[in-house]
């Protein structure tokens, strides 16, 4: 059925009157996740960055900061759009802490950049630690540094083990070109011919410009990019001519000092003259490999991560290592450069035996985390750890069978770290970092993993809230049928 309407508009139904007849509804899923999250703590901590100055503008509250951010990292958005969704949003206007709607943007887009440098990654994890539970004990609950281990040679049990830690470590790409030798040399070889013009600009080239030959390198670049298969041969000819290019660059900058250049552009020159000095090196020896090799010039901080994928063989961000317990992510380790997972299993273990009190009952992680120094701390604090025990398997077939099931059952246990990882970089814009400081990018991954952690504890409330609803309506029920029997009778 449809019924016909002649105005589309009414007086009820002007953008004037429309905010006027409308309520907030208590229910909403942004009213109720601003209740998990303590701001005053956040307050206090977000406080400490700024001095306080009679002249001093005043800052915007930490409520705002840290709630535009989540709203960010949940859509994927860019800086811009989440402003404009916050101006169309009631409810995310509410979340940051507005005290009356308006349709414009608080603030101006450039102000998310500078609330990921204020807000620390240190500042986040403890947001996240009070969120999932695993704040650090206080006072007299806190274990002391000197507490035996669980069912060691003291006899120990008053502690037992408990819970179950998953452990796992991936890749968080940076969003950068794909890069290559050729195009990071001429990307290089396009920085210090800025250079060199910025300094003849300014009178520093004693009169007459450098020859930089930069048409008759770009020419030689194009000429190879467009080339769809190049031999190795080739590469190493462009790769040759490229940095014969740079050297003639790089000289005629020190001879004009690199004192006289800027802040930034002398910080670009270092990491300019690396890179050539990498794949100076590279050429000479034959190699590939070279120590902390920059693989971007904007952002000298990224590494290659070798993943061994069947999508990517090598990714291009910074390593993080992760522990999932009752189904929430904890960032246990973050890092640019390439390291062995392994190594961080010990550290992890304290550092939840300091915020729960006991040492984990399990330890389900990869294959790479059972080093022999890792099963031995484990078998001194009894922990069990997943996967087939050293040794030749028992001669009874009906244990070794059930050791099989039981390591195929834990195996499927640790996917739910897999499924986490998967759901950040699908879901949360883990898989592609849009920061483009160090700081920010830290301070992006630490915000995703909480605004993960965020939405997996509302719905968890509101299953629990469903069931105790359930659990009231069954009593009901149950204590209306006893009546009914007895009245019956």
């Amino acid at each position: 059925m449809y019924k016909y309407k002649s105005a589309q508009m009414t007086m009820f139904e002007t953008p004037e009157t429309f905010m006027l007849l409308a309520e907030m509804d208590p229910n909403n899923r942004w009213v109720k996740m601003s209740k998990l999250i303590p701001w005053d703590m956040v307050e206090q901590k977000y406080a400490k960055q700024f001095k306080n100055t009679p002249f001093s503008r005043p800052a915007k509250p930490a409520r705002m900061a840290i709630g535009s951010l989540i709203i960010k990292e949940k859509y994927v958005l860019s800086d811009v759009e989440t402003l404009e969704m916050i101006a169309e949003n009631p409810y995310m206007q509410y979340f940051i802490g507005l005290e009356s709607f308006s349709n414009k943007a608080p603030i101006e887009a450039s102000l998310l950049t500078w609330f990921r440098k204020r807000i620390s990654p240190e500042m986040l994890s403890e947001i996240n630690d009070y969120i999932i539970g695993r704040k650090v004990i206080e006072n007299k609950k806190k274990p002391p540094d000197d507490l035996p281990p669980t069912g060691g040679s003291t006899g120990d049990e008053s502690i037992p083990n408990k819970g179950t830690l998953i452990l796992d470590a991936t890749c968080v790409p940076s969003d950068i070109r794909f890069p290559t030798d050729v195009s990071l040399l001429n990307e290089g070889r396009e920085c210090l011919e800025g250079m060199i013009d910025e300094l003849h600009e300014r009178g520093l080239t004693n009169g007459a410009k450098p020859r930089t030959y930069r048409q008759v390198a770009r020419k030689d670049y194009m000429r190879f990019v467009r080339n769809r298969k190049p031999t190795r041969k080739l590469i190493q000819k462009v790769i040759k001519k490229q940095l014969g290019y740079m050297r003639r660059d790089i000289e005629a900058v020190e001879a004009c000092g690199t004192e006289n250049l800027s802040p930034k552009a002398q910080q670009r020159f270092s990491v300019v003259y690396k890179v050539y000095e990498q794949q100076k090196q590279m050429r000479e020896t034959g190699s590939h490999q070279a120590a902390n090799r920059i693989v971007s010039i904007h952002q000298p901080w990224v590494r290659p991560i070798v993943r061994g994928k069947a999508t990517a063989d090598v990714e291009f961000g910074a390593k993080v290592s992760i522990s999932v317990v009752d189904g929430y992510a904890r960032i246990e380790h973050l890092n640019w450069d390439a390291y062995n997972e392994s190594t961080t299993l010990q550290e992890t273990v304290d550092s939840y035996r300091k915020q729960t009190g006991f040492y984990p009952e399990r330890i389900l992680a990869d294959k790479i985390y059972r080093t022999r120094a890792n099963l031995q701390y484990c078998a001194e604090h009894n922990i069990h750890m997943n996967g087939p025990k050293l040794g030749r398997p028992p001669r009874d077939k009906a244990l070794y069978a059930q050791q099989c099931r039981d390591e195929r059952g834990e195996a499927g246990e640790r996917n739910e770290v897999e499924g986490k990882f998967g759901t950040g970089k699908r879901c949360y814009g883990l898989d592609r970092l849009s920061a483009r400081l160090q700081d920010t990018c830290e301070t992006q991954i630490h915000m995703i993993v909480l605004t993960m952690n965020l939405w997996k504890r509302m719905r968890y409330l509101l299953v629990q809230f469903g069931k105790l609803i359930c659990a009231v309506i069954l009593s009901l029920k149950s204590a209306r049928s006893g009546v009914c029997q007895h009245i019956s009778v």
